[in-house]
């Protein structure tokens, strides 16, 4: 065999094996999976939506010092009240942060005994719920789960108008207009 003819050969061998190894897949190792959040079962409120439906005067603190007087004056805010009403699908008519308009939220049960209210279909402590701090049926505080909003809004008090279990209605007494005879 020739010199050129062994050079050839030489060459033609390590072109085919470099075609073949670039034709080989490698493949990457995987990543780790990320670690998903435990997901919060949601379980039954502690009370339920019926509950908050109603006019409330609202106002909020900061520092929890300020939670007495904030709910004292909370109840002076009736003049112009808050509403809250049922929503089409048995939730409640809220505002969520920087809205404008309400939305149906949610009462959402959590483990410990918590209740937030919130977007339905999202887990109980979701980023644009509030936790239910306390409720007696007449004052209702609620601590904004997004601590960038909480340290925008503070705890959020709502403070019923009007004696409990009682409903605010306008109530205008028309005289009624005498009943017609009837013809015989």
């Amino acid at each position: 065999m020739n010199v050129s003819r062994r050079i050839r050969l030489t060459t033609a061998l390590a072109l085919g094996s470099l075609a073949l190894a670039a034709c080989q897949t490698t493949t990457a190792p995987e990543p780790p999976e990320a670690q998903q959040p435990d997901v919060v079962p949601t379980l039954p409120p502690a009370f339920p939506p019926q509950d908050l439906v109603g006019k409330w005067g609202l106002t909020a603190y900061h520092k929890p010092e300020d939670r007495e007087r904030t709910a004292a004056a909370a109840a002076n805010q009736c003049r112009n009240p808050y509403t809250i009403t049922l929503g089409p699908t048995g939730g409640v008519m809220m505002h969520l942060a920087d809205q404008s308009t309400a939305s149906e939220l949610a009462l959402k049960g959590a483990p410990g005994g918590k209740t937030y209210v919130g977007p339905k279909g999202e887990p109980p402590g979701s980023i644009q719920d509030r936790e239910v701090v306390s409720f007696d049926g007449r004052v209702l505080i609620l601590h904004w789960v997004d601590s960038e909003v909480q340290g925008r809004y503070g705890n959020m008090v709502y403070v019923r108008c009007g004696p409990q279990g009682q409903k605010n209605r306008a109530v205008s007494r028309k005289p009624r207009p005498a009943a017609k005879p009837k013809p015989n």
